[in-house]
């Protein structure tokens, strides 16, 4: 965590208007840090959950595995603790092992992927890095995806860099029950 203590305080249940409470209701009784601090900017918030939805829905034609993959290298590229925390119990839902999960921090060199898995952390380096997939990679991707599945490459890795903006700069704490990775305390 790149912060001991939130700059935007997460916003409390006791402290929540009616349009916050209207925001956060979807969520039930669990709503997390991240999703506190954003009703923080109500409006900002609504806009920033539309297109987060978008891009973790079964409208993002990527497979939720693939999608991870793009996300983890994201977050981890960005150094948000936060991030990664939340996203490796996702990540391994959606199919993705321990040991890839681990490998995702040293990238598409770090032996073992398949083609397609080194597209996409090629492509999520490159976005990262120049925020652009050059011709090379954006080929070796359109080899095991199709064109809209290359757009969400580039929406998935766009967002999460958004999110990871938001943590690391508004200070969000990791929620309750959580722990930093060892490798990623530096963050």
């Amino acid at each position: 965590m790149r912060l001991a203590k939130p700059r935007i305080a997460p916003v409390q249940d006791a402290d929540l208007n009616d349009e916050q409470k209207e925001i956060l209701a979807p969520m039930g009784e669990r709503v997390l840090n991240i999703f506190r601090t954003m009703v923080t900017a109500p409006k900002a918030a609504k806009g920033f959950l539309a297109w987060g939805n978008y891009v973790l829905s079964k409208k993002n034609d990527l497979p939720a595995r693939e999608r991870e993959i793009v996300i983890l290298r994201i977050g981890y590229l960005c150094r948000s603790g936060y991030e990664w925390t939340q996203h490796v119990p996702i990540g391994q839902r959606a199919g993705l092992t321990d040991e890839e999960v681990a490998r995702i921090k040293g990238g598409a060199e770090a032996g073992g992927w398949s083609a397609a898995d080194q597209a996409l952390l090629r492509a999520s380096d490159e976005l990262h890095h120049d925020q652009f997939i050059t011709d090379a990679t954006w080929a070796a991707l359109k080899a095991h995806f199709s064109d809209k599945q290359c757009m969400d490459v580039v929406f998935t890795a766009g967002q999460y860099t958004q999110v990871s903006m938001i943590l690391n700069s508004f200070g969000v704490q990791l929620d309750a029950g959580q722990t930093l990775d060892p490798d990623l305390k530096g963050f």
